[in-house]
């Protein structure tokens, strides 16, 4: 069974309903995709409905959490998490006020900075009731100040750029308790990008289940070495596209990286 376990809608930073990404799903011939939409569990529910459209189409509920360690953004996936337990759902909450709070600052910094921008033309990329910097972005691309989105990070929104503002976070460490407190597995997402690579260490020391191994921005030697630590360290190795909708080399990423859930015992006897 051929599944893409890192996908994302419009419910966070993703173009997509997760109606319309599991349609292009199936398309792509897979047999199953996972929702880890960024700190939020709001598209997680309507997938699960709509796949029931499909013979045989699959929904793993999942979350990407954004944490940061020694200055570097690390992200942890969370895969068959129970995505109504009331401690997910409040963290969640927090999370989401978080960055809808600080979405409003950046715009207000990249204003300090005489780009004219306001809240309400980003809103009409994000909705109401989340703002990531992707979202910034494309306000920013619309209004002709940047070419792509990582122009757009590396000239404003990344982290020690003008324009970025810290929002709240949960450690590394309570992000992985998090997951296996609400019955989930815990993945390293994208270890490969990661400037430090002891911080893969710190996350196997804090009891992390798995490294994503497969990713759209790893070269095949990230994937090589990845999956030989994981193998070493008696980890899962999981993998995925990071789709968000947006065409890369006018392509969709969705389904270009996937995994075989066969292969992975953990996953498939949850399946």
């Amino acid at each position: 069974m051929i599944f893409d376990l890192h996908v994302h809608t419009n419910n966070s930073d993703g173009l997509f309903s997760p109606e319309k990404v599991i349609d292009l799903a199936v398309k792509q011939g897979l047999n199953g995709i996972a929702i880890t939409d960024h700190d939020t569990i709001t598209g997680i529910e309507p997938a699960i409905d709509y796949s029931n459209n499909y013979d045989n189409f699959r929904i793993i509920p999942g979350i990407e959490f954004g944490c940061v360690f020694n200055n570097e953004e690390v992200h942890i996936l969370g895969y068959f998490i129970d995505y109504k337990a009331p401690n997910l759902i409040k963290i969640t909450n927090e999370l989401k006020q978080s960055r809808l709070t600080r979405g409003i600052e950046m715009v207000g910094k990249l204003n300090q900075l005489g780009l004219d921008l306001s809240i309400e033309e980003v809103k009409k990329f994000s909705g109401e009731k989340y703002i990531g910097r992707p979202h910034i972005a494309r306000a920013l691309i619309k209004k002709g100040y940047i070419a792509d989105i990582p122009e757009a990070f590396s000239k404003y929104l990344d982290r020690g750029k003008p324009a970025y503002v810290e929002r709240y976070k949960i450690t590394i460490g309570e992000t992985i308790s998090l997951i296996k407190a609400i019955g989930g597995i815990a993945i390293l997402a994208h270890p490969g990008i990661l400037k430090d690579k002891g911080i893969i260490d710190y996350c196997i020391s804090l009891g992390i289940d798995g490294l994503e191994c497969i990713h759209s921005k790893h070269t095949n030697d990230d994937t090589n070495s990845l999956i030989s630590k994981a193998k070493s360290n008696n980890l899962i190795v999981t993998g995925g596209s990071d789709f968000h909708g947006d065409l890369i080399n006018k392509d969709l990423l969705l389904g270009k990286y996937f995994v075989d859930i066969d292969t992975i015992p953990e996953f498939k006897e949850r399946i």
